[in-house]
């Protein structure tokens, strides 16, 4: 019901990052907040225990109209729903942690999708114009090779715009974690090893 709700918001509401996980099925945790994006989000709104907060599109698919790439119309209980698909989702959620619920639920939520249009992903990832969104996403490819059969025609596009200095995979942990070169990204101990299964 609450996703039905998000995602009538607004005339051009489209359900994004966590909130997305969660409608495609590949959310590891379920969460309270309910995200969308939209061309002007109205100001969050708290009903009962939900919390629906809207976001703007990006800038750089304002400027080249293209808001709606990679976003897919659903039919739940004769509603349609806009969402992003899991190709979106998965580089919307790496650009911006913070409203996807930290690296651990976008790591083993990620990984539980078993099959991404990586041509689709890559395209989308151009269409931002951020370097560091390229290196993130980039890293993950990288860290996926083998699971999600990626090919280096899918790397070399990102590593030709990813950052030419150090940027963090975190902004709120500046200072601490591991410079994977290539991609010119500081990246935190526990996703380069994936140390949250570990048991202290």
């Amino acid at each position: 019901m609450a996703h039905r709700v998000a995602a009538k918001l607004t005339k051009d509401a489209v359900l994004s990052y966590h909130t997305a996980l969660e409608f495609h099925g590949h959310a590891y945790s379920v969460q309270e907040h309910f995200i969308y994006s939209a061309s002007r989000p109205l100001n969050s709104i708290i009903f009962r225990t939900h919390v629906f907060r809207g976001v703007r599109f990006p800038e750089s698919l304002r400027r080249a109209n293209k808001k709606n790439f990679e976003v897919v119309t659903v039919n739940r209980s004769g509603i349609e729903i806009r969402v992003t698909s899991l190709e979106r989702t998965m580089v919307d959620i790496l650009n911006r942690s913070g409203l996807s619920g930290g690296w651990e639920e976008i790591w083993r939520s990620l990984e539980s999708v078993e099959f991404f249009d990586l041509d689709r992903m890559v395209e989308y990832t151009l269409l931002l114009k951020n370097a560091t969104a390229a290196a993130r996403v980039g890293f993950f490819l990288k860290q996926h090779r083998e699971s999600l059969m990626v090919e280096e025609k899918h790397l070399k596009p990102l590593y030709n715009i990813c950052p030419q200095q150090p940027h963090y995979l975190d902004r709120n942990r500046r200072g601490s974690g591991h410079l994977v070169s290539e991609w010119n990204l500081v990246v935190p101990r526990e996703v380069i090893e994936r140390t949250w299964g570990e048991v202290l």
